[in-house]
């Protein structure tokens, strides 16, 4: 069932830049579930988060590294 909405040109502009090859009604779908939070996020939108924190993941990763060369294997007999 299609539904006729108007918008103001401001909206419209907003829509139509972020629409690229979507619908519209895919748009609006988006920002909807966006908006209440079930929106599915892209492990892209993740990327350079904790980029001001270098030092510490810096960090982090050479205590893992020590902890890893620490760890012995075990022998295993068959």
């Amino acid at each position: 069932m299609v539904k006729v909405i108007s918008l103001s040109n401001e909206a419209y502009i907003r829509l139509k830049t972020m629409k690229g090859n979507k619908s519209f009604s895919d748009i609006v779908v988006e920002l909807v579930e966006e908006k209440r939070g079930k929106r599915k996020k892209s492990i892209m939108e993740f990327v350079g988060l904790w980029k001001e924190d270098a030092d510490y993941w810096e960090n982090f990763k050479k205590k893992i590294r020590e902890s890893r060369n620490k760890a012995r294997l075990r022998e295993v007999k068959f």
